[in-house]
């Protein structure tokens, strides 16, 4: 991302298409960077991370600002609400999280455990919708959060069931590894996906984080394309495999017979 971050001027005829792009490019890093922070941030501080001059942070800041889709804390800055009515209005994730909340609040209330319903977007899963659980870990999960998918129960039961050029793309980017557990061979992780395939449930033992286990069943839609995947999470400790997957599973199943026969 920072190679495409490189600060660029614009010749007094005018914008060209090559600028434009850049200025675009350098706005969704400045998001993007914001997106992942946990507070406000500080001119400089963003700068740094996108690994752009300060004074063009600076120009780009007001301008977000002042299309409120930045909010300011004093000199710092986070996002702006209007970031989110606009994500309301994406059709794919806003179908797609309507259709899957009564199945994810049957499978909270059949489990006690946290559910995550989410998409696959390149080598990402991004969370449409979490339901959280007072009885399950506290996890960093959040909706519109991102997770790297080879790490995730979820991740792995989307990825299974995806079109061979998706899993090559996986493994060219590599499997960086989250935790301790974390699957980052290419042999182990091709294998681990044959074995979802095979039972149509995905596990994460501690891969993406310790303590915790995920079960997860992919989402299908028109034509058995994969579009989504479901899951629980809890305690490692605490967690029932076995019943957990019954679960997942027939929600899974329920979700994508709805899928289907809406979009039929």
């Amino acid at each position: 991302m920072q190679d495409d971050c490189a600060d660029r001027r614009h010749s007094t005829s005018g914008p060209t298409a090559a600028g434009d792009a850049g200025s675009i490019t350098r706005a969704v890093a400045v998001l993007d960077t914001l997106g992942a922070a946990d507070t406000a941030l500080g001119v400089s501080e963003i700068a740094r991370r996108c690994g752009l001059p300060k004074s063009s942070v600076q120009r780009m800041l007001k301008a977000l600002h002042a299309e409120k889709l930045l909010e300011r804390e004093d000199t710092r800055y986070r996002l702006g609400l209007k970031l989110f009515e606009l994500g309301q209005h994406v059709p794919r994730q806003r179908d797609l999280r309507e259709a899957a909340r009564p199945f994810m609040a049957d499978l909270q209330e059949a489990t006690g455990h946290s559910v995550h319903f989410a998409v696959l977007d390149g080598d990402c899963v991004v969370y449409l919708e979490v339901l959280h659980s007072p009885n399950s870990p506290p996890l960093p999960t959040r909706m519109g959060g991102r997770w790297p998918a080879h790490g995730t129960g979820i991740g792995k039961a989307i990825l299974a069931f995806s079109d061979q050029a998706v899993l090559e793309q996986i493994l060219a980017t590599g499997l960086p590894r989250l935790s301790e557990r974390t699957i980052v061979e290419p042999g182990r992780f091709a294998a681990e996906l044959a074995r979802i395939r095979e039972r149509g449930v995905a596990y994460d033992l501690e891969e993406s984080r310790a303590g915790v286990a995920c079960v997860a069943s992919p989402v299908f839609g028109l034509d058995r394309q994969v579009v989504a995947g479901i899951s629980v999470s809890g305690w490692h400790t605490r967690i029932n495999l076995d019943h957990s997957a019954a679960a997942v599973r027939t929600a899974a199943l329920s979700l994508s017979r709805y899928l289907s026969m809406r979009s039929g």
